[in-house]
């Protein structure tokens, strides 16, 4: 398993904005579609967005209000949240695949980072 590393997740009040980033060890993972994927407490798993850099899919509650963007050379990607909502609280996974994909089938997780976010 190759490790992603998550960070940026925290605590921010309704209407705030948090960014994400998400960093893959391997040279690799360049040509990898990467992602984010989040579960809320007591909910399933929920396909947020991913991208491989030229292909990008959102989640229905990501459109309009999260970017998502990859930096090949770093084997990064970044997830901008603006006008956060409570129902945005989860925690957040970064993901990589061989393929993009709209559902939960990426084969690389990381450990997740909390979002939280107060009414």
């Amino acid at each position: 398993q190759v490790p992603l590393v998550e960070s940026g997740g925290g605590l921010v009040q309704t209407g705030g904005s948090l960014n994400l980033s998400c960093a893959a060890s391997a040279p690799t993972f360049s040509t990898y579609a990467m992602g984010w994927i989040r579960q809320a407490p007591g909910k399933e798993r929920e396909f947020v967005a991913a991208t491989t850099g030229s292909v990008t899919f959102y989640g229905k509650s990501a459109k309009g209000r999260f970017t998502i963007s990859k930096d090949n050379a770093k084997n990064t990607v970044y997830l901008q949240m603006i006008g956060l909502k409570p129902e945005d609280t989860a925690i957040y996974y970064c993901v990589a695949g061989d393929h993009i994909d709209y559902g939960l089938a990426y084969e690389y997780w990381g450990q997740g980072t909390q979002v939280t976010v107060s009414s």
